[in-house]
């Protein structure tokens, strides 16, 4: 028998236009996201659309810049008092440029989950992001590429891989059309799937690998 749970509460921590917000409100308003709901969006850049994107879905959201904190240490310090009273038990960076420093990932350790634009270990780690990744995808002369949905730890795209998804690479792609079949393919398919996986309790972590149970292994 599935275990009794309250539903959870999700963070979405964004940077830009918020696509994979949306997809993940979409998914949401779907009913695809079981056993967890978006209450919070914290924005690093106050000019941020996924601000916009928020506002009209009906969910609260706060900005605390990057900008406004001289050091990493000060900025995870705001982070993590935005936070304090919201019962947060899962955080989604959805396009969120900012690296977040280990007293985030130890107080959600293990709750932290990124969507990542290649299929990794490929094309990951520091300095790939947006558009970057498609650009070294597209040098290498590879024919496929994709996205993995991930948790966080310490390393820059190092946590245990949750879902992935491969998109192929077509003649005549540049950066743009690449990132917009990425995000449509991929991208917006297995965040939302991971989300309800880990709202789910079917994620098992094992060292840096994750085992995705099935409903009846859901278990207290």
């Amino acid at each position: 028998m599935l275990s009794e749970k309250l539903e959870k509460n999700i963070a979405v921590f964004v940077s830009g236009g918020g696509t994979n917000l949306q997809a993940l409100i979409d998914a949401q308003e779907r009913g695809e996201i079981k056993n967890g709901r978006i209450t919070y969006v914290l924005a690093s850049n106050e000019k941020a659309y996924a601000i916009e994107r928020a506002k009209k879905a009906g969910i609260e959201c706060e900005v605390v810049s990057r900008k406004a904190y001289a050091a990493s240490e000060a900025y995870d310090a705001a982070i993590l008092a935005a936070l304090e009273h919201r019962s947060i038990d899962l955080i989604v960076l959805a396009g969120f440029l900012s690296i977040l420093g280990p007293s985030v990932i130890e107080k959600y350790r293990n709750k932290i989950i990124n969507i990542h634009p290649s299929l990794i270990p490929l094309f990951c780690g520091d300095g790939f992001y947006g558009k970057k990744v498609h650009t070294a995808v597209l040098a290498s002369g590879m024919k496929v590429t994709g996205a993995t949905a991930h948790f966080v730890n310490e390393i820059t795209d190092g946590g245990a891989i949750i879902l992935q998804k491969a998109v192929p690479i077509e003649q005549g792609d540049n950066e743009d059309i690449l990132q917009y079949r990425v995000m449509r393919q991929a991208e917006w398919e297995i965040l939302p799937r991971a989300v309800s996986l880990f709202c789910e309790g079917r994620i098992r972590i094992d060292g840096n690998h994750t085992v995705i149970l099935g409903r009846s292994e859901n278990k207290e």
